[in-house]
């Protein structure tokens, strides 16, 4: 049992390693022995659990997507009765985790898949799935706002969920280029008021 337990602690600890080393350097200049060393583990160590870095990243990529649906499940915003609210609240969420340095928080789908879309078709196929998931998760909230708020509106719930994951992920983009989180922060703000405009909501006292 305890020998089991070791190896399930092992192997969290090369995919957490991978979460940080790969959105540091890129999928490609991400060596094994990069991997290893952020872990404090043995090459030996990462054979036993995966075959190669491509097998690393795939299953990198699942642990990175239930890491983030555990904390955005359990984040407050869930909480919220109204659902334009709650969904204003996700963003909200999303520019407050822009802190601390750019491997702690832009995101593991985006790097790899921005860099392996063409040569790693495995990686850009699971890349993709968590991404629509997570914008799919956005889209059901939309849906009640619209149904609420903007039910005649001619766009759809799915189309706005994927372009709040779009803005989120070129915000990542930008705040590499800029070496800093506040072209992130500014954008994401620019998202949150550009949904304040799709829904017809009454003005509340103090607006």
């Amino acid at each position: 049992m305890i020998r089991g337990t070791n190896q399930h602690e092992s192997k969290t600890k090369l995919l957490d390693a991978a979460l940080y080393v790969i959105r540091a350097k890129g999928y490609s200049a991400t060596r094994i022995e990069d991997v290893c060393e952020a872990a404090g583990l043995t090459k030996g160590s990462f054979f036993h659990h995966f075959k190669s870095k491509e097998d690393l990243a795939l299953a990198a990529a699942d642990h990175f997507a239930e890491l983030a649906d555990a904390a955005f499940e359990a984040a407050p915003y869930q909480r919220i009765d109204d659902p334009l609210e709650r969904l204003l609240g996700y963003v909200d969420l999303r520019i407050a985790m822009l802190t601390g340095a750019l491997p702690e928080f832009t995101c593991l789908f985006g790097t790899m898949v921005q860099e392996a879309y063409d040569t790693h078709p495995a990686i850009r196929a699971t890349c993709d799935a968590h991404l629509s998931a997570h914008a799919a998760t956005i889209a059901t909230q939309v849906t009640e706002a619209k149904a609420r708020y903007a039910p005649d509106a001619p766009w759809s719930a799915e189309s706005l969920g994927l372009f709040v994951v779009a803005v989120i992920q070129g915000a990542f983009v930008l705040a590499k280029a800029k070496q800093g989180p506040q072209i992130a922060t500014d954008s994401l703000m620019h998202l949150r008021r550009y949904i304040e405009t799709q829904f017809d909501r009454p003005k509340r006292e103090g607006e």
